[in-house]
């Protein structure tokens, strides 16, 4: 049987994830390493006929004036990873991906990110429609150029400011018809890039906090365009640890009083977040997750910040206060490190395998399945982490007994 040919388009393209991204398909494609983080490796979905490693031919957009290779050696020499071994072993492969790697958009992405990007890329004059015809051009040639059965598009790029979305409709229809308009609704760049895939019949996935597809009516294009979609915020570090641990004082009838968490980090990621309004949006998207699980609100508080020795090595710190029996307050705390970018690259990974499996089964809208993964995910209310785990397993479940 010919083997498949899939797209992987990430969108941040040279950013620390998707270079880990990267550098990890390409050492797994030449057994220069294990499957170590990868979900999908797990033996409950041995059963499954997922993509293999070799079948994937990787893409993007990138705002930076920066080749893949430098941006791959800016981020070992920042943070020691990816390894000078693996790295050194990958280079043949940056400098053919380079070659499928288009200029992206800051178009309403804010001013934060437009700073980040090349003269060229911030000098584009172009509006809602546009943008989005260019970047669907870009996806159909990489597509046409590789032969590719299938090509999917994950977002991995920086944070956007909150968007306001009380005005924009509802139904594809009447929000397509705004796109037009020489003065349309404030689109983010994540959400234009979710259009133009989506539009093409494309999976689009949404690692970033950022609006992306989450909008009723650009689910309703998914729909109507028979492909799927997900997000939003991959969840790696602190988050997935409380979505792990509110549960055990929810079942244990503790009640947390309050719930304190800091995080400090130096990547790129975090030097955007250093922004306020930035900022504000991944602090909503990891302060929600509580009082769900709990069933009431505790006192919370979360803070990040940038520090730009740390690079991509990541430190949360939490101070968790509960009362337990006879009324005693007592005290939990707990301190997370972690490579940030090497925590998500995997889950990138497996995300394109689940989704890109989902689609060939039939699949259509939001994959409510991958809700473990995210820290608010599409259509999902449960937070906790063994609940939504299981409702990957029971899809892994049905699709094999199909």
């Amino acid at each position: 049987m010919a083997r498949r040919r899939i797209g992987l388009w990430l969108i941040g393209a040279k950013g620390g994830v998707a270079v880990n991204a990267i550098t990890g398909l390409i050492a797994l494609k030449k057994g220069l390493t294990g499957p170590r983080g990868l979900v999908s490796e797990l033996p409950l979905f041995s059963e499954l006929d997922l993509a293999t490693w070799k079948d994937f031919v990787v893409g993007g957009h990138e705002i930076r004036d920066i080749s893949l290779v430098d941006a791959a050696e800016k981020l070992q020499a920042s943070s020691g990873v990816p390894s000078p071994r693996i790295l050194s072993r990958c280079r043949t492969e940056f400098d053919r991906i380079e070659q499928n790697i288009r200029p992206g958009t800051v178009l309403n992405a804010g001013p934060t990110i437009e700073q980040l990007a090349s003269a060229a890329v911030r000098r584009k004059r172009e509006n809602l429609r546009s943008v989005i015809r260019r970047l669907q051009t870009d996806l159909q040639s990489f597509r046409d150029e590789h032969r590719l059965s299938e090509v999917i598009v994950v977002n991995v790029a920086s944070t956007e400011p909150p968007t306001a979305t009380d005005r924009l409709p509802d139904r594809w229809g009447a929000l397509n018809r705004l796109l037009d308009k020489p003065r349309g609704p404030h689109m983010p760049a994540s959400s234009l890039y979710a259009i133009a895939a989506l539009d093409l019949g494309l999976p689009y996935i949404n690692f970033t906090p950022s609006l992306g597809s989450s909008l009723a009516a650009i689910d309703e294009l998914a729909r109507l365009r028979e492909t799927v979609h997900m997000g939003r915020d991959g969840k790696t570090g602190e988050t997935l640890l409380k979505s792990v641990l509110a549960p055990m004082f929810a079942q244990r009838n503790l009640e947390i009083m309050s719930w304190v968490g800091h995080n400090i980090f130096g990547n790129m990621d975090s030097q955007v977040l250093d922004s306020p309004s930035n900022k504000r949006s991944k602090v909503m998207s990891k302060d929600q997750l509580l009082g769900q699980i709990l069933g009431y609100q505790p006192e919370t508080l979360v803070s990040i910040e940038y520090i730009k020795s740390l690079g991509d090595w990541k430190t949360a710190w939490d101070h968790i206060h509960f009362r337990g029996f006879l009324d005693t307050p007592m005290t939990m705390q707990f301190t997370w490190q972690g490579c940030d970018s090497l925590l998500a690259a995997p889950l990138v990974l497996d995300l394109v395998r689940f989704a890109h499996h989902a689609r060939r089964a039939g699949a259509v809208g939001s994959l409510d399945f991958l809700a473990s993964f995210f820290k608010s995910p599409y259509g999902v209310e449960e937070n906790d982490f063994f609940a939504q785990f299981s409702r990957l397993s029971n899809w892994a479940c049905e699709v094999v007994k199909r």
